[in-house]
């Protein structure tokens, strides 16, 4: 068990953010295929992931940082930081391994799940649960993923088991990063099935995977089960490169598909005029279809009034300018700064802005699109239910220094601390965010990246599993702290 030593006054490491607000949600935040590992012990079955990261031969998901054996000590670590929430998902497929609900619960993943939560809330840490956080089963996936309507109810059906089984929750998220996964999947290739520009695949997957939310919730509020439902948006503010009309054109057609088609359908239940055009412009440019089912609105307007949080997952933002020539990605994935590539046929081009800084994976840091984020969602859609800050962090190349007795990450307290201070800034105007979950509790295994991008509060040694605590680790203790 990690001890910590405060090492003197704790007021010393806070910067711009000296205090929190009475009664924060000061969390962070795992995801099950990234902290598990044990992919293939007591009968869960395969994912998305499981034969396609074996076929590529890079990386493994075993063992993570074997979070299914060692969470009373990664949690009780947690704890001791000061963190009073986490948020953590649950693997479809330790519950049904074939994805189906029809089957016999898996009684091994259930246990698992009731002794998780349990231990959460020992630690006074409330579990903020995810459903489905980028693994679909293998079988659901291999018959068309999001694309088939089967997954929707096969979703709806594994939700409702959840939130009759796993008394212990209070607070669910349905879906994370609806657009992330519709990115990765049919437009860039990073996730599988790898398919590269597929404009109709992408935008029809991600308003399948708004509808099977808005069932969810529906459901949900229709048999009164207890707590708070809601979803998870990853959110990239598109700034125009210039401010010619052709760069802040091409900064709504990137804006419509990155952020306004999915937070109209959820926070709207409809798409509005501005969004339904947008898109319609990036379909025709691509040769691309989109398909809506007459009850789907019927289903989103029902749940738009229903959400009772609203997850923001936010890192970065995007500088975009006018461009028509032929679609083009590169992935950065190995953190060779200045490598990326993507360009959007017909919608527009990443472009470097030098005043803004980057990480080694030319992530941008860019705290003021924060603020504008949580502005924008307060001005454009006044009903919004509560709204916490789901995932934000900064993924960098450490090791550890057995020298030493914490990893200096002073680069990762700066960056908290400035979105901390936007965020507080946006709370002070009115907007309604109500908590903030670090990405992540400890370092984990990233899916396009393996193990040589860490997030984490705690060090992890990947080989020996043993827990180190970082710089920042001390920081998000002194500012728990300040809510008392």
């Amino acid at each position: 068990m990690i001890l910590i030593n405060d090492g003197g006054s704790m007021s010393t490491l806070l910067k711009r953010v000296k205090k929190l607000p009475k009664g924060f949600v000061w969390g962070a935040a795992t995801a099950a295929y990234q902290v598990e590992g044990n992919t293939n012990l007591d009968g869960k079955g395969k994912i998305m992931w499981d034969d396609y990261l074996k076929n590529q031969g890079n990386f493994s998901p075993n063992p993570a940082c074997d979070f299914y054996h060692r969470y009373p000590e990664d949690l009780k670590i947690a704890h001791n930081l000061g963190l009073n929430a986490i948020r953590i998902s649950i693997a479809w497929t330790r519950i049904f391994p074939n994805g189906y609900v029809t089957d016999e619960p898996n009684e091994a993943g259930v246990k698992y799940y009731h002794r998780l939560f349990h231990e959460c809330l020992k630690n006074n840490l409330v579990p903020y649960v995810t459903l489905h956080h980028f693994d679909s089963p293998k079988t659901l996936f291999d018959q068309g993923d999001w694309l088939n309507r089967e997954m929707i109810d096969e979703f709806v059906k594994y939700a409702d088991f959840c939130f009759q089984e796993f008394v212990e929750v209070d607070n669910w998220f349905t879906i994370n990063e609806l657009i992330s996964l519709a990115m990765c999947q049919y437009i860039q290739g990073t996730f599988p099935p790898n398919k590269l520009f597929d404009v109709s695949d992408a935008i029809q997957a991600q308003h399948n995977e708004l509808v099977a939310h808005a069932k969810v919730v529906n459901l949900f509020k229709a048999k009164g089960y207890k707590g708070r439902i809601g979803l998870i948006h990853v959110i990239q503010p598109v700034y125009p490169a210039t401010n010619s009309e052709a760069d802040r054109h091409a900064a709504d057609l990137r804006d419509a598909f990155m952020n306004r088609f999915l937070l109209d359908g959820t926070l709207l239940g409809f798409y509005s005029d501005r969004t339904r055009h947008l898109i319609k412009e990036i379909l025709v440019a691509n040769n691309a279809e989109l398909h809506i089912l007459p009850e789907d609105l019927e289903i989103l307007k029902q749940a738009s009034k229903q959400n009772d949080m609203l997850g923001i997952n936010y890192y970065q933002n995007q500088t975009v300018a006018s461009y028509d020539g032929p679609s083009e990605t590169y992935h950065n994935g190995n953190g060779k700064k200045g490598s990326s590539v993507f360009a959007f046929h017909g919608v527009g081009k990443d472009v470097r802005n030098p005043a803004i800084p980057t990480t080694d994976w030319d992530w941008n840091i860019y705290p003021e699109g924060l603020y504008d984020v949580l502005k924008r969602i307060a001005h454009d859609y006044p009903d919004y239910p509560v709204i916490y800050i789901t995932e934000n962090g900064m993924g960098a190349k450490e090791a550890w220094d057995s020298s030493k007795e914490y990893l200096d990450d002073n680069y990762r307290i700066d960056f908290i601390d400035q979105h901390l201070a936007a965020i507080l800034k946006a709370r002070n105007e009115g907007v309604n965010v109500q908590g903030y979950f670090l990405w992540s509790l400890q370092d984990q295994f990233s899916w396009s990246n393996g193990y040589n991008k860490r997030y984490g509060l705690i060090y992890v040694d990947f080989a020996s599993q043993d827990r180190h605590l970082k710089r920042s680790a001390l920081w998000f203790k002194a500012l728990s702290k300040t809510m008392k």
